[in-house]
């Protein structure tokens, strides 16, 4: 195996200028292999249009990008789709509710075949939901709609003890008392990131890119890192290990 691929921790409003220094790298790991981007987040909201704005900005950077079905449980464990994850070079998870991406891929085979695609040096990214998904745990309204108050379901895990708080200059930074309360384990890292910036993986590093910031906030201490720097306190990613034919 070549190693984990670039993974892109996304902050919101995605597919938009603003978002050009994480993109590059995704897209220059994905060389000339398929492009997937997968719109399971927004399965609710109109998937449709996640995915021709995804098909319309990355064309824009060089990048023929298509989608993977992935909004029903049945899609995460149809083998057609796997095959094609299997082959994959570059997957892009979008926002959208921040339940749904866990609850349609966990544990399917389809996610098993995109995590250990990028284990293997393929492009990863998610943005806002699709973001959030890609940690320990996802952070969801604790009662009705509009609630600042979150709680956390389990997530995908490949960047252990995080839970990602996106917009975070904009309303994620409401989530913080809530999610300090609720803290499920001992030393939960949370990761606060703006829109159209990223916490991005690569070369063996955590970086921030983009137009805004990445904010840690652990052991009750918090701290923000501006575009170009490299970020502490950020556990690494988890590559998986490929499943026995």
């Amino acid at each position: 195996m070549k190693g984990p691929g670039p993974l892109a921790l996304v902050g919101g409003d995605e597919l938009h200028p603003g978002n050009e220094p994480q993109d590059r790298i995704l897209v220059e790991a994905a060389g000339s292999g398929p492009a997937f981007v997968l719109a399971t987040a927004a399965g609710r909201q109109h998937p449709e249009q996640a995915v021709a704005n995804a098909v319309r900005w990355f064309a824009t950077l060089g990048l023929e990008v298509r989608e993977l079905p992935a909004t029903r449980r049945s899609d995460a464990t149809a083998a057609d789709n796997v095959e094609r994850a299997r082959a994959g070079r570059f997957f892009y998870l979008v926002g959208g509710d921040p339940g749904l991406v866990p609850k349609t891929l966990g544990g399917t085979p389809l996610w098993e075949a995109i995590a250990e695609a990028w284990s293997d040096g393929a492009a990863l990214a998610g943005s806002s939901a699709g973001a959030m998904a890609l940690g320990d745990w996802t952070l969801v309204r604790e009662r009705m709609p509009g609630d600042d108050r979150r709680r956390y379901l389990p997530a995908l895990g490949l960047v252990p003890g995080i839970a990602v708080l996106p917009h975070f200059e904009t309303f994620g930074h409401r989530w913080v008392a809530s999610a300090v309360d609720a803290a499920p384990a001992e030393g939960v890292v949370l990761l606060g990131v703006d829109e159209r910036t990223a916490a991005i993986h690569h070369e063996a590093r955590w970086r921030c890119l983009g137009d805004g910031g990445v904010t840690v906030i652990a052991d009750g201490g918090q701290r923000t890192f501006g575009s170009g720097e490299e970020i502490e306190g950020v556990p690494a990613p988890v590559p998986s290990t490929p499943s026995t034919p």
